[in-house]
């Protein structure tokens, strides 16, 4: 009986709920030390045109039409913040961009993917100028990794 009555209950959960998504990040070792990356090892870059908890890239475009966020991707929190181990997990936050999602701040800086990323790992691209700032890596305490 009691089975059958948590089995029905179970049913009655929608299935979204069940289906839980985290976004982690997390601290990986690198030619330019511990930086932190996504949960898939991808390295999470920091833009120094942001203002603490402010995305400067997101709707600019370059001098060729391309757009800052189809490049520099905002790393977006789909459900549950996660921090791995070396990431302050109080500093972990989310601010909200224009088109109702949530991009991912460590310390206050938004958090960025780069489309051109072969790879977890990657750091070829750190230091890269691109629409009027550069783009860094960040390490756990939060300071930026050139």
């Amino acid at each position: 009986m009691v089975l059958a009555l948590l089995a029905g209950s179970l049913l009655a959960i929608p299935a979204i709920a069940l289906a839980s998504t985290t976004t982690k990040v997390k601290l990986a070792s690198t030619s330019l030390g511990k930086i932190a990356v996504k949960g898939s090892g991808f390295t999470l870059y920091i833009f120094t045109r942001d203002k603490k908890n402010k995305d400067n890239c997101y709707g600019k475009t370059d001098s060729f039409g391309d757009k800052c966020q189809s490049i520099w991707p905002p790393y977006i929190d789909k459900g549950k913040l996660v921090a791995g181990k070396g990431i302050n997990a109080s500093k972990l936050g989310t601010i909200k961009l224009r088109n109702g999602s949530k991009q991912v701040t460590y310390y206050g800086h938004p958090l960025y993917g780069y489309s051109g990323d072969g790879g977890p790992g990657e750091t070829s691209y750190v230091g890269f100028n691109q629409f009027g700032g550069n783009w860094y890596a960040i390490n756990g305490a939060g300071k930026t990794v050139k």
